[in-house]
């Protein structure tokens, strides 16, 4: 970055002096001019009432920035042979901006041998498929991956590259975005483009969810994001086919990495995915210990639902974090909800507010989730959850 100054417009009237927050101006011989203190924070250039004074990209930075750079892609996260849910959610608002820009559709395959994939993709609304294969990408690795996706991104230069904010996309796409010498907005909850710029604007909880930022990549590209599942729309199919692939092979120097996976190991807690349950029963520090899930559990067999927490009673050891519901666990949306001893602080209503129906059971009547319960009931869990067994259990023998 250069800071100009046109000196044949500049009036000398020292507010850029002033103004700047780096003493980074200084007049020398009837001139202004900018020392080894500045940053190209811009307050010069929004300050300067004679407009004598702007930024500009030097050559390598030009060739970084938002020139040439076309195209929406979603980062096609996948498990054991089947996409993530969160993909279907990003190709549904990734439509939506590509339409705003007037650009394609694409969704980023990587691993090996994983072609058949791509079919689940039959009848959305995806231009086309970027596979990226290599042997070294059969099982997910960050060094390996995070170098080929910034390869893939440095050659066909897309606009916009969108994750879920899942673990893997929250440990892939920092890398990326570094390597691609861009920035990245992590836990999206909104995107949209605006009019005017072309800018994406991404928007995030910030501040334990009390304000919403909205923050945006005005000089690099891609501009980059990952959004929480279950917070967009899956889009309807149609009959068309499955999008046509485009294959893309990095080359073995690329994938040489010091990490080798010997074996995978997969816990019964983390082959339960609580964001894809329809009905879930969560459990708070009012619970009282590991022994209150008994009865949370008892409850959600009868619904055909799972089991969830807050951040309280996972912290407390009574159940594995892969339950965990708020800003630092899961963001879900299930069609019931069923909070059991749960306060409800910002950080907990940021990832369940959106459920279809809330129910809450707390013996404080001033507890912050009723502000948001759609059903409401103030007593011990120890006498209310029996009694909801019961007339579970007679609707369910009446069936």
């Amino acid at each position: 970055m250069r800071l100009h100054i046109d000196h044949d417009v500049c009036n000398l009237c020292g507010r850029c002096v002033e103004e700047c927050p780096y003493n980074a101006l200084e007049e020398s011989q009837g001139r202004i001019r900018p020392n080894e203190k500045c940053n190209f924070c811009g307050a010069c250039v929004e300050t300067c009432p004679a407009d004598a004074v702007w930024l500009e990209p030097d050559a390598a930075e030009e060739e970084r920035g938002a020139r040439g750079h076309t195209g929406v892609w979603v980062y096609g996260e996948h498990h054991d042979g089947r996409l993530h849910p969160v993909v279907f959610e990003l190709i549904g608002k990734g439509r939506e901006l590509a339409r705003a820009r007037r650009c394609p559709l694409e969704v980023v395959l990587m691993g090996h041998g994983i072609a058949d994939v791509a079919g689940q993709l039959a009848g959305l609304p995806v231009s086309a498929v970027r596979l990226v294969d290599h042997p070294a990408l059969a099982q997910y690795r960050d060094g390996p991956h995070s170098r080929a996706l910034a390869r893939l991104i440095a050659q066909f230069r897309p606009e916009v590259v969108l994750a879920g904010a899942t673990a893997r996309g929250r440990s892939l796409m920092p890398r990326v975005a570094v390597l691609c010498h861009t920035g990245l907005t992590a836990d999206c909850t909104a995107l949209e483009i605006d009019p005017l710029t072309g800018n994406l604007r991404q928007t995030r909880p910030a501040f334990g969810g009390n304000i919403m930022a909205t923050i945006i990549t005005r000089d690099r590209r891609p501009q980059m994001a990952t959004v929480r599942p279950r917070v967009m729309s899956t889009p309807r199919r149609d009959g068309s086919a499955a999008p046509p692939i485009r294959r893309w092979t990095p080359a073995d120097e690329l994938m040489a990495d010091a990490v080798e996976i010997l074996a995978l190991e997969k816990t019964a807690a983390e082959s339960v995915n609580i964001a894809a349950a329809d009905v879930l029963v969560a459990g708070g520090r009012g619970v009282g210990g590991p022994e209150g899930f008994e009865l949370l559990r008892r409850v959600a067999g009868l619904l055909g639902g799972e089991v969830a927490a807050s951040r309280a009673a996972v912290d407390a050891g009574w159940v594995p974090y892969s339950r965990q519901v708020g800003q630092t666990g899961k963001t879900v949306q299930p069609d019931l909800y069923l909070a059991v001893g749960i306060s409800g602080s910002v950080q907990h209503r940021a990832g369940m507010q959106s459920a279809g129906t809330i129910v809450a059971v707390n013996t404080d009547p001033e507890a912050p989730i009723f502000g948001i319960a759609d059903y409401g009931i103030v007593g011990d869990y120890r006498e209310v959850l029996p009694e909801l067994v019961r007339i579970f259990e007679k609707e369910a023998a009446r069936e």
